[in-house]
């Protein structure tokens, strides 16, 4: 049995500390904020202002790969968020009649729910384990450390020093002795300054900016109505602008416009009447909008985001034996494809199902991230590729042609044709790589008959054109 401290108290810490007791261990969880999240869920949604947590309040995804593992690894949390409002919804439910099933398609179900749901459902759980101590408003404001011991025999048959083992956590009210310390503090975190300060060598980090700005704004249906619109497609982008409606529980729902952030417009989108404005020039927004749905929120705005991959592992091994980093603090990634609660949850479990393992040596750490680079760099690879698209299309304005094109329509064909959509989905929930799912030839086929039926396809050409956008913004 390890003992393991976690910093932080998001998504990530919680479901590390709950997964990690439920495999045995006992933890120690450390959150700056003195509140923490209940069930009242607009009061802490909309009333609770979270400054190291901005993205609390925009909209969040659990794809299929986050719902399989919650169903399956903490099916009462999953039941709890349930009770408490999410809703599920089945990719293959946009066809009037689902496909005959395949192996598989029970994974393709998204489940939707605001942040403050699953908050909420694994806090329940947590305060029920035995093994677990909840430390909220006592923020780590350091690491305790200890030299690293040899690591054999080095230049000259000197014996090698390995690296520098953390060993706890300091607060201002002591410090707390663990086998391993699990960064779950996000992007934002201290871990790396203290890291350096204890003689580390840094992390290695790789950065790409996305050059996207995001403005939301949060609305519940009428009373009576329970769901909203089937159809149109909720995500929709044009060659400068995106539109996407978020549902969530409790009839809840966000409509979210995305822009380049040197965009003109932008500035005018925080306006709640030039946003709904422009958000109605789109199809979801115009068919959720008209709903008569009543605004909880003004425009949340958020921008300068980034995908941020660091790893506590060079050319020479690992950095720091006694800590791995999991969620923001290893992979940041842009909301746009609503990877990052999946990739936290699996990481969590990582964790939870090795942290008996001498987690405190500097092998633990190697095999950390080496699972962490086969499993969860793939997929941030494919935002950083997704999002370099998008930033390129939003900033030139210019219409894909070519092989951007034929990508383009595979995402086109899948409304019409049930077998891409199924790979799409397969893609989309994090089950099937792109480059197998896309790369099937009978799918490939699909789409190339799709498009030689519509030789005038021009990709991205929902919405308002540039005229008409600078119109609407300018009231």
């Amino acid at each position: 049995m390890a003992h393991v401290a976690v910093i932080g108290g998001g998504v990530g810490g919680l479901a590390t500390a709950l997964l990690t007791t439920r495999h045995g261990h006992t933890v120690e969880l450390f959150e700056r904020d003195t509140r923490a999240p209940g069930t009242a869920l607009d009061r802490d949604f909309f009333g609770w202002h979270r400054p190291t947590v901005p993205q609390a309040t925009q909209p969040h995804v659990l794809l299929g790969a986050a719902r399989t593992l919650l169903r399956d690894e903490l099916p009462d949390v999953y039941a709890e968020m349930l009770r408490l409002g999410a809703r599920e919804r089945h990719e293959l439910d946009w066809f009037d009649v689902r496909p005959p099933a395949r192996p598989g398609d029970e994974d393709l179900v998204m489940l939707q729910a605001r942040r403050i749901v699953l908050e909420s459902a694994l806090l329940t759980a947590l305060r029920a384990e035995v093994g677990a101590v909840l430390r909220h408003g006592e923020p780590v404001t350091g690491l305790t450390t200890e030299p690293g011991a040899g690591a054999g025999a080095g230049a000259g048959g000197a014996a090698a020093a390995g690296p520098v083992r953390v060993t706890g956590v300091a607060t201002r009210a002591g410090t707390y002795a663990a086998d391993l310390v699990v960064d779950a503090a996000g992007r934002r975190g201290g871990t790396e300054r203290w890291l350096t300060a204890a003689g580390c060598r840094p992390a290695v980090v790789e950065r790409h900016r996305t050059g996207l700005a995001y403005f939301c704004r949060w609305y519940r249906l009428p009373d009576g109505m329970q769901e909203g619109p089937r159809r149109p497609w909720a995500v929709t982008g044009g060659t400068f602008a995106g539109c996407a409606v978020f549902p969530a529980d409790n009839r809840v729902f966000a409509v979210t416009l995305i822009v380049h952030t040197r965009d003109s417009t932008r500035s005018a989108l925080r306006d709640p009447a030039l946003f709904e404005n422009a958000a109605r020039a789109f199809p979801p927004g115009a068919a959720w909008l008209d709903l008569g749905a009543d605004p909880l929120s003004d425009v949340l705005a958020t921008a300068s985001l980034d995908n941020r991959w660091s790893a506590l592992v060079d050319e020479q091994g690992p950095v720091v034996a006694g800590l791995v980093p999991i969620g923001d603090a290893m992979t940041h990634t842009n909301p746009t494809l609503g990877q990052g609660t999946s990739l936290a949850l699996w990481a969590a479990l990582r964790v939870a199902r090795t942290a008996g393992r001498a987690p405190g040596s500097a092998r633990y750490a190697a095999e950390h991230h080496a699972w962490a680079v086969r499993t969860l760099k793939p997929w941030f690879d494919f935002q950083v590729v997704a999002d370099a698209a998008i930033g390129e299309r939003f900033a030139t304005r210019a219409a894909r042609a070519g092989a951007a094109r034929e990508t383009a329509a595979l995402f086109d064909c899948a409304l019409d044709d049930p077998e891409v959509m199924r790979a799409r989905a397969r893609v989309r929930h994090l089950a099937e790589p792109p480059e197998r799912a896309y790369a099937d030839p009978e799918i490939r086929a699909r789409v190339a008959r799709w498009l030689a039926a519509r030789p005038a396809y021009v990709p991205n050409a929902v919405g308002p054109d540039r005229a008409e956008w600078e119109k609407l913004t300018a009231g």
